[in-house]
């Protein structure tokens, strides 16, 4: 069972009327691809406030170089790209929800580039790379920095918008609920220290994933699991959170985060070596090195741990320097900055937590278990992915499932909102606590226990090492290190508990005390939420009203404010 501190409703004491307040039609809170795709479409007929942790571009958006996967290519179509994710998905998809945003893909791309954003050309005609696990080339890209080019391109159009008010800085504490549907967010002003309140009729959760719950991650310092466990405490459903994908190539480094070295780079033909300098992949999947990031990164610990290693060896030395300089911009410079060079030099990589698969359960038009909660992008668990997410088809993701969001939203009036909601605080936290030796307690118990390979015995000494963390969460602070300690913790354990649940191993959830797929027991995806026990929901798209009728007849935790 989930420790009992997991029931607490609001991380602080609050009371809105003491709260500088403002009110809009539609309140987004993130701002990469997922977010800024949802105040751009929403705002021609709402008014709409973006609220993010940072500055705009603070995203894993901006970090990802590979691209973004659509069935463009003559040679290519939608059965294809649907094809290849699920047979990635290894049974778990949602079949309706991979259809519709596959099919939307050619749309929601040529309206990218009405946006400004500059995929690569090639002969005239648009360049697709090859990625692990598609058939076909059918990732569009920007040089190796496809994410920072579209970032850039829809912060500039954001920027331009006069119909969006934007407020960066702004550090999600909880969002509200008045009765069973969502009206707004508490948020801390971080840079004046001051509690602010946004309220809306409808909520878009924006907010990315939660690398930084594990050691060894590619995610930037900001992906805390800050709207996922804000979801959680407000009572949404919760889905799949035990597939957890690990990056089979990222640079082995000290640094924190490590650098992403994108498979694309193996999609032009560089090879994985083991110690002896042989390629390892041939024989494990027909794909070879572009099999999927599951294989793959698996692949590679067993190789390193029967060499007692810590990385296998990238070689990109054949592709020539005039090619890996103009192709690879990025990763070229950053080897080289690391002591590499990509033309001469075999480079160490290693597997880091990437994506978060799981998240909160939405429905195919990205609605969440809670009225008035809405959801796009990482922080879902939309049933696109199943046990494991198709490469390239994250950026896809959240493009898609906002722009359904706002037709979903179509141009109702605002509903009206309360004026006051008030929530009891729980201790306050004494100036003399750090967060720094908790945190890192943390990371330690998800990266020895709860990595890419799991056991019964190693997921239940994480849930020991959490359940005595879950302390912090009977404490108060407003100090955002506190404030993403408790989201780390929280999430954590909702990561531990799913994969202790699931006794099987499919897709990037491997278990060596369950190492075999069993579609008989565990073909359904498991759902959890505050104050309710888990329960197996059967593959397809989640439908809220269903949700909230099995939450609110389930046996309860305490609901503690």
């Amino acid at each position: 069972m989930l420790p009992d501190a997991l029931g607490r409703r609001y991380l602080i004491g609050f009371d809105t009327a003491e709260c500088e307040q403002r009110e809009y039609d539609v309140l987004v809170i993130g701002s990469g691809i997922a977010g800024l795709t949802a105040a751009l479409t929403a705002s021609p007929t709402h008014a709409v406030a973006l609220v993010t942790k940072g500055e705009l571009a603070e995203t894993n958006t901006w970090y990802a170089q590979g691209g973004i996967a659509g069935a463009v290519g003559e040679a290519d179509s939608v059965e294809l790209h649907l094809a290849d994710t699920l047979v990635v998905g290894q049974g778990l998809c949602d079949e309706d929800v991979v259809r519709a945003v596959v099919g939307e893909a050619p749309e929601a791309l040529a309206a990218l580039q009405e946006r400004g954003v500059r995929f690569d050309f090639e002969g005239g005609e648009v360049a697709l790379a090859r990625e692990g696990g598609h058939s076909l080339p059918r990732v569009l890209h920007s040089g190796d920095a496809t994410g920072a080019a579209i970032q850039q391109a829809l912060t500039d159009s954001l920027r331009a918008s006069t119909g969006i008010d934007v407020f960066e800085q702004r550090f999600l504490i909880d969002l509200l609920t008045a009765g069973e549907k969502c009206v707004g967010a508490l948020v801390l002003n971080v840079a004046t220290g001051a509690l602010e309140v946004f309220w809306a009729s409808a909520v878009v959760l924006a907010t990315g994933g939660a690398g930084q719950v594990y050691r060894v991650t590619t995610n930037p310092l900001m992906a805390t699991g800050d709207g996922l466990a804000a979801a959680w405490r407000a009572g949404a459903e919760v889905a799949d959170l035990e597939f957890v994908q690990f990056h089979p190539t990222a640079l082995d480094s000290s640094a924190a985060p490590r650098f992403l070295i994108t498979e694309a780079l193996r999609g032009e033909g560089a090879y994985l070596l083991d110690a002896s300098g042989e390629r390892f992949m041939l024989g494990v999947h027909p794909l070879a090195e572009l099999a999927p990031r599951d294989v793959v990164s698996r692949e590679i610990e067993r190789i390193m741990t029967a060499a007692g290693r810590k990385n296998v060896h990238l070689d990109a030395r054949h592709l020539g320097e005039e090619y890996l300089r103009a192709r690879f911009p990025t990763i070229w410079q950053a080897c080289a900055e690391a002591g590499y060079d990509l033309a001469h030099d075999l480079v160490p990589v290693a597997p880091a937590a990437h994506y978060m698969v799981g998240g909160v359960a939405i429905d195919i038009d990205g609605r969440t278990t809670i009225p008035g909660l809405y959801a796009s992008g990482e922080v879902t668990a939309s049933g696109l992915h199943g046990a494991n997410r198709l490469a390239s088809n994250s950026l896809l993701e959240g493009l898609v499932f906002s722009r359904r969001i706002a037709r979903a939203l179509g141009d109702s009036p605002a509903e009206k909102v309360p004026s006051r909601i008030m929530a009891v605080g729980g201790e306050p936290v004494t100036e003399n606590v750090t967060t720094e030796g908790l945190v890192s307690a943390v990371k330690d118990a998800m990266q020895r226990n709860v990595g890419m390979s799991r056991s019964d015995s190693g997921l239940g000494e994480a849930a020991m090492v959490l359940a005595d963390l879950t302390s912090v969460l009977e404490s108060e602070s407003i100090d955002p290190a506190h404030l993403e300690l408790e989201n780390l913790v929280t999430v954590s354990d909702l990561i531990t508990h799913a994969a202790w649940i699931r006794t099987e191993s499919r897709g990037c959830h491997f278990r060596f005390d369950a190492p075999t797929r069993d579609d008989v027991r565990w073909r359904v995806r498991t759902i959890l939420r505050r104050g309710a026990l888990p329960r197996m929901a059967q593959v397809g798209h989640v439908d809220p009203a269903e949700g909230a009728a099995n939450a609110a007849t389930a046996t309860s935790a305490p609901d503690r404010q």
